[in-house]
């Protein structure tokens, strides 16, 4: 008994000891802040030598350490893993198509392949492509950074000299007078191969670092269904609304994720809401393009609904889609005397 004692002891402090140096690492990053006054924002710099994130399967650009509105917190690290270049915060983007991505299936073991908002990766001996994989990344391609007080804005330019070129930028603007997050982005193909993708972003939403469970509902514009026909016990689903029974625990080991469908073709499905019934933070999201899918997934520290969009761009031609959060307080009974402004 003791002994088991001791191993749960051992873990729960070595869990948090991971979860400081997470912060202390995120804070350290390169980064900048932005704000208009209602709403102030850390935002991290792709970086190939000191960036948070050196990953492969997610857009350098646009994640947020830190996101803060009448004293909530909205985003933040989310995982204790021990490839800390490997992790991400949110709201994280990434482009793929199937589990696949531009030029892998033409490349050789030792070619190169393109990932939007990375660079130019090497092809190793592997049957297909593996978004789990960290691949080695042979050329950073270039970033540019512009920033002004309530925005910045990253430009990723890339070509694989193999026909697959492109020039993408995202506009990260705390409107003016408003508790409201924009995510600009265009995507231009300056190559000469067509570039056919899905986006998708992960949002990676840590909500006043409240665990997930019956404090949160998560409410989307159409009657859902499930893809999953077990979820565990973990996740309910009624109507339009995503519920927790109970806390979720066990990090990694906890998670639950399921397609979901019910949506229709216009733009409007493509919003969700999640608010948290015990602080009263809450926050809602709509992107300017028709759902092509949608997921959701979650652990117990982070709430991630997942839309994807689908873009099909000719040599030339430009893709551009815009996601707006709007960042709000339900009154409670716990937040009645809740005075903390920004």
């Amino acid at each position: 008994m003791m002994r088991n004692i001791y191993f749960i002891l051992f873990g729960s402090i070595s869990l948090m000891l991971a979860s400081l140096s997470n912060a202390a690492e995120l804070n350290e990053a390169p980064q900048v802040k932005i704000s208009n006054g209602l709403v102030t924002a850390k935002v991290l710099i792709p970086d190939p030598e000191n960036g948070y994130y050196r990953g492969t399967r997610f857009d350098w650009s646009g994640a947020i350490s830190s996101l803060r509105y009448k004293g909530h917190e909205y985003f933040g690290s989310w995982t204790d893993t021990a490839e800390k270049y490997n992790e991400i915060v949110g709201p994280a983007e990434s482009f793929t198509a199937n589990d696949q991505v531009l030029g892998y299936k033409a490349a050789k073991v030792g070619e190169t392949f393109m990932r939007i908002g990375v660079g130019l990766c090497e092809k190793p001996d592997e049957d297909k492509y593996k978004w789990s994989r960290i691949y080695k990344i042979v050329d950073h391609g270039q970033w540019t950074v512009k920033q002004a007080q309530n925005w910045v804005e990253f430009t990723h330019t890339l070509s694989d000299g193999k026909g697959y070129a492109y020039r993408y930028t995202k506009r990260l603007t705390l409107t003016k007078g408003k508790a409201e997050l924009v995510l600009s982005h265009s995507l231009t193909n300056t190559g000469e191969q067509e570039i056919k993708t899905e986006v998708f972003n992960h949002n990676f939403f840590v909500i006043d670092g409240r665990p997930s469970g019956p404090e949160f509902e998560i409410k989307f514009p159409f009657s859902l269904t499930a893809t999953r026909a077990d979820l565990k016990g973990r996740i309910s689903i009624e109507g339009n609304t995503i519920q927790y029974p109970q806390v979720l625990k066990n990090g990694m080991n906890g998670m639950i994720g399921t397609g979901l469908k019910g949506f229709g073709a216009g733009i409007d499905d493509n919003a969700f809401q999640i608010v948290n019934k015990m602080t009263g933070a809450g926050v809602s999201a709509k992107i300017d393009q028709p759902l092509r899918k949608l997921f959701f997934w979650t652990m117990e520290n982070t709430i991630c609904p997942e839309p994807y969009i689908y873009m099909q761009i000719k040599p030339g031609g430009t893709h551009t889609w815009n996601t707006e959060y709007t960042f709000f307080e339900e009154k409670t009974a716990h937040n009645d005397h809740h005075t903390t402004e920004l």
